[in-house]
């Protein structure tokens, strides 16, 4: 059977949502059809969050391994520019899919963009402070009147002052400089800032390569702050009219991470050559390395990528509500659409 995809008509996919209906096909029904069985393929796109880093290999590394083929989808990578341009471009079907933030997610949801979240993969927050490990910067108490490059309205720099509060911090010694994620790894380099706040998985290798120092993570997770961060999400339109693709997806997703997991040196060399400004292998090889740690949390350990708690889900809720980049702890069945669990074994 072939995917209903989001270019149908209202007609076409009424009439699909029916059929799929009568043939017993669902999202996350035991009984569907593998959309991948009768050797057909369906051209999906996916809009990451940023350009490419090590997160991502598992995504080329399933489309090299024909995992998403197997799946019956043929996919179409593009780098983003920030998680709150791909929700919204999702929103507006630009694009099928898409790989974003999920504190930026949800603020977008609660401003009218009609996503949800059809499984979030990094589970515990990759936010961290980041300096040089040869700084006097050891502890978050070490902060205190340092100037730290941030930045405005992403989730690390909102849930900043928690952070703080947590490690007994107070807000007002530690100056934030705002710039932007270039701007910020800038300062750091040439000194104009004492460290950056960001995905520990993602600026920090880049950073330690480009100057040859090692750096340090103060990560929110140690201090007993987490909440989900970068997952898959669909339109409304494209869940109710395509539960089958959507399943597919998240199924073929959950397994290209879990071979990335297995073979972290080939899943980072299938990025080859994918995108100009691609960082070096070793580099990718230390980010991915980074992510591997994000995938669960105590509540899906040894589940398979993507499978979420409605637990973890109501803890970033309000964790984020706290936060105030959500005006309120609404149920996550606002922001989650849980029917599509990954049915693929870890």
């Amino acid at each position: 059977m072939k995917f209903v995809t989001r270019r149908l008509t209202t007609m076409a996919a009424a009439a699909a949502a029916s059929l799929l209906l009568s043939t017993g096909c669902g999202a996350g029904g035991n009984d569907a059809k593998d959309p991948g069985a009768d050797g057909e393929t369906t051209t999906v796109s996916l809009m990451l969050n940023w350009y490419p880093y090590g997160e991502h290999a598992p995504f080329y590394y399933g489309v090299q391994e024909g995992i998403f083929a197997k799946h019956g989808i043929d996919l179409d990578i593009s780098a983003g520019q920030g998680s709150t341009k791909t929700t919204q471009a999702t929103g507006s079907q630009q694009t099928d899919f898409g790989w974003a933030d999920t504190p930026a997610v949800l603020s977008n949801i609660d401003k009218g963009v009609k996503v949800k979240s059809v499984g979030v993969f990094l589970q515990t927050t990759p936010s961290a402070v980041q300096v040089f490990a040869d700084s006097n910067i050891r502890t978050p108490a070490d902060l205190a009147g340092k100037t730290i490059a941030v930045s405005a309205g992403d989730a690390p720099t909102t849930t900043f002052p928690v952070y703080l509060d947590k490690a007994g911090v107070a807000a007002d010694q530690v100056t934030q400089q705002s710039l932007d994620s270039a701007g910020k790894m800038s300062a750091m380099l040439s000194g104009r800032v004492d460290g950056l706040i960001g995905f520990a998985h993602d600026q920090g290798p880049t950073i330690a390569n480009k100057s040859g120092r090692e750096v340090r993570y103060l990560r929110y997770s140690d201090q007993g702050l987490s909440f989900f961060s970068n997952g898959l999400i669909a339109n409304e339109a494209t869940i109710e009219s395509s539960p089958e693709l959507v399943q597919a997806m998240v199924d073929a997703t959950s397994e290209a991470f879990a071979a990335a997991v297995a073979h972290p040196e080939a899943a980072v060399a299938a990025m080859e050559g994918k995108d100009p400004q691609l960082p070096p292998q070793e580099v990718l090889l230390q980010q991915w390395q980074q992510t591997v740690p994000l995938l669960s949390t105590p509540e899906t350990e040894g589940a398979a990528p993507g499978t979420n708690s409605e637990a973890d889900w109501r803890a970033t809720v309000e964790v984020l509500s706290n936060a105030k980049l959500l005006d309120k702890a609404e149920d996550p069945a606002k922001y989650w659409e849980s029917a599509f669990t990954p049915t693929s074994k870890p």
